[in-house]
């Protein structure tokens, strides 16, 4: 299980006994938004994309949409997301519990500055009922492959 691969990679940090596990699902902002009680905001949803076939994940705060022109321009490439089935091949975690943690080799990660504006956020790690609680500096200290900071995002409130 996914789970087990991202307890793995944490021991090496010390922090694998941070990870939550809910008896509820978490798979969606909203769901575990609920099971954390917290607000939706704060939860950072990965998301996945292919960039001139190679796979990246993105992680934004749960409020951020992606902007298609701001990607555009970061990436060069239209934004395209990975299909759930090429989600797990390509990750190596299934859609609602997709991290930054324990992913295949090659995988490209860049975290969005939405998270900034929070102490801490909460990211799954690798199933549909997990989380881990971490600042924006462990965030980027623990994710795997991590390439760098990205403003690719708006806010609901601004679109």
């Amino acid at each position: 299980m996914s789970i087990d691969k991202v307890k793995e990679y944490f021991k090496q940090y010390g922090i694998e006994d941070k990870i939550l596990e809910f008896p509820v699902s978490s798979a969606t902002v909203e769901l575990a938004a609920q099971a954390l009680n917290t607000d939706g905001c704060r939860i950072a949803k990965t998301l996945s994309f292919s960039v001139n076939g190679s796979p990246i994940l993105i992680v934004t705060a749960g409020d951020a949409k992606v902007d298609n022109k701001k990607y555009k321009t970061c990436f060069g490439a239209k934004a395209k997301m990975l299909t759930p089935d090429e989600v797990v091949e390509k990750i190596g975690h299934a859609i609602g519990g997709v991290c930054p943690f324990a992913i295949n080799d090659g995988v490209k990660v860049y975290l969005d500055e939405s998270i900034k504006r929070f102490e801490t956020v909460f990211p799954a790690c690798g199933s549909s009922n997990s989380a881990i609680e971490l600042t924006p500096e462990e965030l980027e200290k623990y994710s795997s492959f991590f390439v760098k900071w990205v403003d690719v995002y708006k806010l609901p409130e601004l679109e």
